[in-house]
């Protein structure tokens, strides 16, 4: 079965660099791959791309040794067994509140016994291989999204669900939570010190950490702090922001008279 880099990433120790897709296209997908990420998560939660669209996505990361990468909209079994027979090889899910959260999003991932995902790979056996059936449950990561109080107060019981791999901090939807309004990168001191509960206990679990962040400084803090995955802005944003550069960078300049 094709090899999922992340998880040997984690074992040898090492960050894995995640790239986030929030444009629905093929080509946007193949850029992003060749850009040198170990990861790209295409959002279904807060970006356009739906179910429909991530075959083509990833079609395109299938390019590169890249993994691909889901984050669904909600904890719907439905959804994440369909992308996991799509060729999703880690999937993020958003507002797990507890364990009784965990363990119906870890069991959609899972085949019997471990689980209850249905059979039916029918991409996933192009990608992962003709074995991909026997080997997916140990292949496939899940992280589960801490981002509520409720998350927050039950973190022991969520960490303790068996085949969870890792958890990742949603910074918006935490800072909410904890009455700071959203916003990445956070400062604020009862928000920091959420964030080193997550990761501290994870890691204390033998968990990864992941966490999105809205730039390498904040990110690089962050890989110093325990997390060993993160990801910085998205597609869109950067596309977004290299092009007000570059207009900035020019307007107002006037060829000599």
């Amino acid at each position: 079965m094709r090899e999922n880099r992340v998880r040997s990433i984690w074992e040898g120790g090492g960050v894995a660099l995640n790239g986030w897709l929030h444009v629905p296209s093929s080509f946007s997908a193949e850029v992003m791959a060749h850009a040198g990420y170990d990861s790209l998560t295409i959002d279904l939660q807060h970006g356009p791309p739906d179910v429909g669209s991530v075959i083509p996505m990833f079609q395109a990361i299938s390019t590169t040794d890249v993994v691909p990468f889901a984050r669904v909209n909600w904890n719907d079994p439905g959804t994440i067994m369909k992308l996991l027979d799509a060729g999703c090889y880690g999937v993020i899910c958003p507002m797990i509140e507890g364990r009784r959260d965990a363990e119906a999003f870890v069991g959609a991932c899972r085949y019997p016994p471990q689980g209850y995902r249905s059979y039916g790979p029918f991409r996933a056996n192009l990608y992962g291989g003709p074995d991909y059936a026997a080997n997916a449950n140990e292949t496939v990561v899940t992280m589960a999204m801490i981002e509520t109080k409720d998350a927050l107060e039950d973190l022991e019981g969520i960490l303790a669900v068996p085949g969870l791999d890792a958890v990742f901090v949603g910074p918006s939807d935490l800072g909410q939570a904890l009455g700071y309004g959203p916003g990445m990168d956070r400062e604020e001191p009862e928000v920091v010190e959420a964030i080193g509960q997550i990761v501290g206990s994870a890691r204390e679990k033998g968990l990864a950490a992941g966490i999105f962040t809205a730039s390498t400084e904040y990110a690089g803090r962050m890989i110093e702090a325990g997390f060993n995955f993160v990801n910085v802005s998205s597609d869109a944003h950067l596309m977004a922001d290299a092009a007000s550069n570059a207009v900035a960078a020019l307007r107002g300049r006037r060829p000599p008279s």
